[in-house]
């Protein structure tokens, strides 16, 4: 198993980025945290973080808690992060209180494929 560290973690004086995915280890799982606009521009973030999350073997959890948009690609994102994680056994769950991506899965017809997040 992987040991999960936030990679995207600012240096000292440094302030987070406004839109971003990151991996964060909570309660023996692995959270991937959308953070703003999930869209194109985050795909090299969302490559990473999809890999650091997988090698973590851990449950995964996205939360879109922070997660102000999710278009097209971001969508993508999180099926193949739920397909990859399926395929190796590795339960996926949606926290969303926002209801942000939850919505979006909806309008696709996909909501029932990741279920909500318990605790």
């Amino acid at each position: 198993m992987t040991e999960l560290r936030d990679a995207h973690a600012p240096e000292l004086g440094e302030t987070r980025p406004v839109h971003a995915i990151r991996v964060e280890p909570e309660d023996g799982r692995a959270v991937v945290r959308l953070v703003g606009e999930i869209d194109a521009a985050l795909r090299a973030e969302a490559s990473a973080s999809m890999g650091m999350a997988l090698m973590s073997g851990l449950p995964v959890v996205i939360d879109a808690t922070d997660a102000t948009f999710v278009d097209s690609s971001g969508v993508a994102f999180v099926l193949q992060l739920h397909l990859a994680a399926s395929e190796a056994g590795i339960p996926v769950t949606l926290r969303d209180p926002h209801r942000v991506l939850r919505e979006v899965l909806d309008m696709v017809g996909l909501s029932v494929v990741i279920p909500d997040d318990e605790g």
